[in-house]
């Protein structure tokens, strides 16, 4: 715009220049000139107008200029303000939630570090003790003790001691050979259950450690026919001809759930061929149940034993009730005598003594008043029970 308007006066001056030349060539023709005439000054006077007006627009251009220019920089820095804004705050926003996520994050797994560290821990743990039970389970005397001692377990969870005894490793002696069975259950008819520990498990941890599903069905196999090879040796034995009034069946019990329920997956006539041999093959849930209703024949048994006994002694009590009622009784006949002779003597007081006694008052001898005193109303509450009053009338 200023080089427009810069340019057009220019343009005006040097036509203003040339016209007067041209006025001034034309006069020297036609008559002369005035002698005073200087051109210079007037292109100088020119100039200088034409700076100044060139000047002052000049100045208000560039105020126009950067009055506009700061407008538009307020403006397009408001606008930029706010769009940046409204593009920064949903990133804020979601750097928020991802900072309080990772936050989250962070803390779960630290947590589950120590978790699964803990873990790692028991496992390890397991697995020594399954390691170092597995070894121990390799020698025919370690499985025999820990047999004997899953049996007391379960006898002791039962709750058998309280009601009834039971032996370890008793030695019977008969048909000229001395046998030892791991336990010995006492019955309430003084009969007894005998129960055998003694489980082979060479087939099945070797099944345990093999690799070859073909390998390991085939040591279960032989696992299960050592256990019927076992349960037939104890039908031999024969345990109830060596005891009184015994059940004519002995226990073989098996000390893992696991160990019979794989040899009933290899052999399912497992059980039907040991029954029929008079052998009960019980693991330690079914030899559990089978105890608790002995316990259970035990309590009913000592109720019925000691059912004459507890009569006996509510009879006893009953008399001995009754002797101390009758003493309550003598107890409220006396305090009826008593109240009853103490309301004489105040009827007796207040009419003769306590009369004579006022007299002094009136006479002027004190001026004190004497002490009242009054009857007793109530009586004592008598017995009511029934039998006591039929004993009484009697």
């Amino acid at each position: 715009m200023m080089e427009i308007i810069v340019g057009l006066l220019v343009v005006a001056v040097l036509s203003l220049g040339v016209m007067l030349l041209r006025q001034n060539n034309g006069a020297t023709n036609l008559t002369a000139a005035p002698q005073n005439f200087d051109q210079t000054a007037l292109i100088d006077a020119v100039r200088t107008a034409v700076d100044a007006q060139v000047g002052k627009a000049t100045q208000q251009a560039l105020e126009n200029v950067n009055s506009q220019i700061d407008r538009t920089y307020q403006a397009r820095t408001q606008t930029l303000a706010t769009e940046t804004k409204s593009l920064l705050d949903p990133v804020a926003t979601q750097m928020n939630e991802l900072r309080n996520a990772v936050t989250s994050l962070q803390t779960n797994y630290t947590n589950t570090v120590g978790v699964t560290e803990t873990i790692s821990k028991q496992i390890d743990s397991l697995n020594q003790t399954t390691s170092a039970l597995q070894s121990a389970l390799k020698s025919s005397s370690a499985r025999g003790a820990w047999g004997e001692q899953q049996l007391r377990n379960v006898i002791e969870l039962a709750g058998m001691l309280p009601y009834c005894d039971f032996f370890e490793q008793t030695t019977v002696t008969g048909n000229d050979r001395t046998q030892r069975p791991d336990a010995v259950i006492k019955l309430p008819n003084d009969g007894c259950v005998v129960i055998d520990s003694k489980t082979p498990l060479d087939a099945y941890l070797k099944a345990q450690e093999a690799s070859d599903p073909a390998l390991r069905q085939q040591l279960l196999n032989e696992h299960a026919k050592a256990l019927a090879g076992h349960a037939k040796v104890l039908a031999d034995k024969k345990y109830w001809e060596q005891f009184d009034r015994s059940p004519e069946y002995v226990i073989m019990f098996i000390p893992g759930e696991s160990f019979l329920a794989d040899a009933l997956r290899a052999d399912g006539s497992l059980l039907e061929v040991a029954m029929r041999s008079r052998v009960l093959i019980a693991s330690p849930v079914n030899l559990l149940a089978l105890l608790l209703a002995v316990a259970k024949g035990w309590q009913a048994f000592q109720i019925a034993e000691h059912a004459e006994k507890i009569a006996s002694l509510g009879r006893e009590l009953y008399e001995r009730v009754d002797t101390v009622l009758e003493s309550v009784e003598k107890t409220g006949r006396g305090l009826e005598t008593a109240i009853s002779a103490y309301n004489k003597m105040v009827g007796s007081i207040e009419g003769r003594m306590l009369a004579t006694l006022r007299k002094f008052k009136d006479a002027g001898v004190t001026s004190s008043e004497l002490t009242e005193i009054s009857n007793i109303d109530s009586a004592p509450r008598r017995l009511a029970a029934p039998e006591h009053t039929k004993e009484l009338e009697s």
